[in-house]
């Protein structure tokens, strides 16, 4: 290295090493990395990679012409589909169409709510809009859905497929059935017609869910405008406020937030209407049958069964816990003692903190982003042989320079795929938790090469300071191995096919792996291994710890009754029409499944933004946590760290993406075959005092 270099490389690291230098504790690179504020980059001479190393989004206008190099690969691919002989090769062109379009239009839909630069949102929004114009097209192209279905129809044929290939044949031919390919003419054009409305109220209602509403300064005691927004004569409540102890804040946050919009009511009316009609067109009894063929529920009635069961089986418990927050109210508001709706969170948190102290300051020192890294990092080393190493990004790669790269690598079968780390809080980033697969894993039979899968996780953390790195409460720190459950899923699924790669699988088996991972983040084991002071190096003690994990069953059943409640809300708005308002369904819903008053003048739902995501599967958080459950105290909870347990969950559950039915990776990872029973009691049952020595002694 010449002295030029070793002085830019100097320049360029000397963050990471003063930090290093200058506190007690020293952490792993990967842990440096993270503890570390973002290197900026010398990088004036460098031309751009573009984004994620696509060298067309090199600027904005870039996705114009990755845009157009998609499409007409698009074309080659659908006459190489539809003229192939049936087999394995009409599966791969399928694979390869799906792939080409993906690639574009995932990385699009990343980008339009991610990038800082308008005019790249802007060109991402234009992006999604044209490629998802084109796929539902294609799903309803007859010439494309009959080459597959000489396929299926031939038992020769199928009797040579692979399982694998096999089940994604079926999946392509789903898509087709559900967008009306065996409708006529006139039918599949009105079914092409309402995806694409329902794709423009989509993003409307997504984007109205989110929007502040604003009230007369005037109309709110001047003392309380300290903690809201303002905007002119105006004040602006983007939130509910649920964490405020002043009782008047939380109320006026409710009522004013979920104030019924009448546009994004009439948005949300259409939707369902859309939805259902389409259900209808192409032989479905509801939009709620139609989503939920594939998951491990299968039907509405099933999910509506394991929602009711698990109601019957909490309402002692959470009778219990509304009783604990009156009286708690009562104690710290003797005048108004009511309980509310926006009292719930607020009140259950300061059970939580009266009962075991566990005030998240007390916690965050111990808790650096780098700390939970390598905790990270060496979980996944012990239970699959993997490591994250972090790379130093290329000019133009990535969209906001505290962003890190992550290679993930196994001790063996070498890189398995990247992850970009957005993990800080920037203005116009949304504050939403989540993973986006930019890129699937498959096979590339053009190439001889296994395509490597590309991610990001996406959270809203605090930058580092001068004098610390960037601290977690425990929220935070599960969030962060909740995503990275995501993240590892779609590492360590080699899938054949990109179609069923990683997390593209049922949403009701989709959040099992990042929700077991929160398991690992409360377990002292896996958290003694890299938890300790940033500055000092002391361990987090055992005892915090545990207090930590009892604290969570402090109004449990009530939490998990506020889920039951928006599950159930969502089931029934994707039924059958109901011939009345979604304001009226809410209310006698509430009433039914969770107990706490109606509030006249609010309208909940139009806040209820996964309704887009989730329509009719918001369930899947439940039944997901149900199986996670089981998984953990069966399989994990004697020994967390056990390499040979985490290589069959690879095998069983991880690696196979969606190219496997979800309820036989349950059953295999289990040896067993779980009922609707067996889940509820799962979730019952972690409500219970000392639920893991109960687990324990119940199985020895």
């Amino acid at each position: 290295m010449s002295a030029c270099k070793r002085l830019l490389y100097f320049v360029k690291h000397r963050n990471l090493w003063t930090h290093v230098r200058r506190n007690v504790t020293t952490w792993s690179p990967v842990g440096a990395a993270f503890n570390a504020k973002p290197l900026r980059r010398l990088d004036l001479f460098e031309k751009s990679v573009g984004l994620f190393g696509v060298p067309e989004l090199s600027c904005p206008a870039g996705f114009q012409v990755a845009t157009k190099k998609a499409l007409t690969n698009t074309e080659v691919l659908v006459e190489k589909a539809c003229s192939c002989p049936p087999g394995v090769e009409t599966v791969e062109a399928f694979d390869q169409l799906s792939d080409g379009l993906c690639r574009v239009a995932d990385l699009a839909d990343f980008v339009k709510v991610a990038h800082p630069d308008p005019a790249f949102r802007e060109a991402a929004e234009k992006t999604c809009i044209e490629i998802g114009t084109v796929v539902e097209k294609l799903n309803t192209n007859v010439e494309l859905c009959k080459s597959l279905k000489n396929l299926l129809d031939d038992p020769e044929v199928v009797a040579q497929l692979d399982p694998d290939t096999r089940r994604v044949a079926e999946l392509f031919m789903f898509d087709f059935e559900i967008s009306g390919i065996h409708l006529d003419d006139k039918l599949r054009k009105e079914a092409v017609a309402l995806h694409v409305r329902l794709l423009d109220l989509n993003n409307e209602f997504l984007v109205g869910s989110h929007m502040p509403n604003r009230i007369a300064r005037s109309a709110i005691p001047e003392h309380l405008h300290v903690h809201f927004a303002k905007e002119g004569s105006f004040i602006q409540v983007g939130g509910l406020h649920a964490d405020s102890p002043d009782d008047l804040v939380r109320e006026i946050a409710y009522r004013i937030y979920l104030y019924p919009n009448a546009d994004l009511m009439v948005c949300l009316e259409e939707l369902l209407k859309c939805r259902h009609k389409l259900a209808k067109l192409v032989g479905y009894e509801s939009y709620g049958h139609r989503a939920l063929k594939g998951t491990m529920a299968k039907t509405p009635e099933t999910v509506m069964s394991f929602l009711q069961l698990l109601t019957d089986k909490l309402s002692d418990r959470y009778t219990k816990d509304f009783k604990m927050m009156r009286d708690m109210k009562k104690k710290l508001n003797p005048r108004n003692s009511e309980l509310m709706p926006w009292d719930h969170p607020f009140l259950s948190g300061v059970l939580r903190a009266e009962r075991y102290n566990i005030e998240p300051s007390l916690y965050s020192p111990y808790l650096s982003l780098g700390a939970c890294m390598e905790g990270l990092n060496n979980l996944f080393s012990q239970l699959y042989g993997v490591s994250l190493m972090s790379e130093h990004p290329s000019a133009g790669e990535v969209w906001s320079e505290d962003v890190r790269k992550l290679a993930v690598v196994h001790e063996t079968e070498g890189l398995l795929g990247y992850i970009y780390c957005d993990f800080f809080h920037r203005s116009d980033k949304p504050h939403q938790d989540c993973h986006f697969t930019i890129r699937g894993g498959r096979w590339c039979w053009e190439t001889g090469q296994y395509q490597l899968p590309v991610v990001v996780l996406m959270l809203s953390l605090p930058h580092p300071t001068k004098s610390a790195p960037t601290l977690l409460t425990p929220g935070m720190m599960e969030n962060l191995f909740h995503e990275m459950g995501h993240a590892m899923h779609s590492m360590l699924g080699r899938t054949r096919y990109q179609h069923v790669t990683g997390t593209r699988c049922a949403t009701d088996f989709a959040e099992v792996p990042s929700i077991l991972m929160e398991y690992f983040a409360t377990d002292y084991r896996v958290i003694s291994q890299f938890a300790r002071h940033y500055e000092t190096g002391q361990p987090l003690p055992e005892s915090m710890v545990a207090r930590l994990c009892e604290s969570k069953k402090v109004c449990g059943a009530a939490d998990t009754q506020l889920q039951i409640f928006y599950a159930v809300l969502d089931q029934i708005y994707h039924s059958k029409p109901q011939n009345r308002s979604t304001t009226e369904i809410l209310k006698e819903m509430q009433l039914k499944f969770y107990g706490l008053p109606y509030t006249p003048n609010t309208a909940w739902q139009l806040r209820f933004s996964h309704l887009i995501g989730y329509g009719a599967k918001y369930y899947s958080y439940l039944m997901s946590r149900a199986v996670a459950s089981m998984v953990w105290r069966q399989c994990f909870i004697q020994d967390p760290l056990n390499r040979d347990m985490g290589e069959r969950y690879r095998r069983e559950m991880l690696a196979h993406g969606g190219a496997k039915e979800p309820m036989l990776m349950v059953e295999g990872m289990l040896q067993r075959r779980p009922t609707i029973e067996d889940f509820v009691d799962a979730l019952v049952s972690e409500l219970n005092p000392n639920f893991e020595t109960f687990i324990m002694d119940s199985e020895s």
